[in-house]
């Protein structure tokens, strides 16, 4: 693949996702885009804010590379005031707000903006992080409603996208992708539930991430898929 590769979200699976992408893809531009510069090529980018997302797409018109791959790895669990609810009355409309702004509005928001440099001749990857909990069929425990329903949502828009986008551009694949809980911030507070054996460290996340996407075709676009390439019901 040649071109560029936009990995948006600099926490801990996209910082790595970067350097390992600049590292073994010798033909493509990797640029992460985020809130804090931790990457040699880093654009600044809020994708909840809508001035960020404008200056974004402006520098994105002055690149001369076809855009070939936009990965989404930003996502939040918990906040100073938003904690996964383990029961109803722990629910509230402000903590729904902050999930789904940036778990479900925001990436599609994202695909919107870059929507008009995909190129139709050439093959096109959109991936973004879900997560397991995102699946209505595998909710087994409850709980986690914001958080369960954002990531559902964003499941529902990209599939939405991967039907329109199947039309408009043949050679594009949409892929929501399931990291499997990773040690990073996110998850941290949460380690402990989790055995040794099912955390895994942001470079083999990273590792399982990029070997997916290379192996994905157009007639995989819309698929909801786990680390270890499994897909995942709805």
């Amino acid at each position: 693949m040649e071109g560029l590769a936009l990995v948006v979200g600099a926490g801990g699976i996209g910082r790595q996702i970067a350097e390992d992408l600049a590292s073994k893809e010798n033909n493509l531009e990797v640029i992460l885009c985020g809130r804090k510069n931790v990457f040699k090529n880093f654009w600044e980018l809020d994708i909840e804010n809508e001035n960020s997302l404008k200056d974004f797409k402006d520098k994105l018109s002055k690149s001369k590379l076809n855009l070939r791959l936009v990965l989404n790895a930003t996502g939040r669990l918990h906040s100073e005031k938003l904690n996964p609810e383990k029961r109803l009355q722990h629910i509230n409309k402000e903590n729904l707000i902050e999930s789904f702004s940036i778990n479900a509005f925001a990436p599609i928001l994202l695909a919107k903006t870059i929507e008009e440099f995909i190129n139709k001749e050439l093959e096109f990857n959109f991936a973004s992080i879900s997560a397991r909990v995102g699946s209505i069929t595998d909710n087994k425990t409850g709980g986690w409603y914001a958080y369960r329903a954002a990531k559902s949502a964003q499941n529902q828009l990209f599939k939405s996208l991967s039907i329109e986008w199947a039309r408009k551009y043949p050679k594009a694949i949409i892929t929501l992708l399931h990291p499997g809980t990773v040690n990073t911030n996110l998850s941290k507070p949460f380690h402990k539930f989790v055995p040794k054996d099912k955390l895994f460290s942001p470079q083999k996340t990273s590792s399982y991430m990029i070997d997916i996407l290379r192996h994905q075709k157009p007639t995989d676009s819309g698929k909801f898929i786990a680390w270890d390439g499994k897909e995942i019901p709805w």
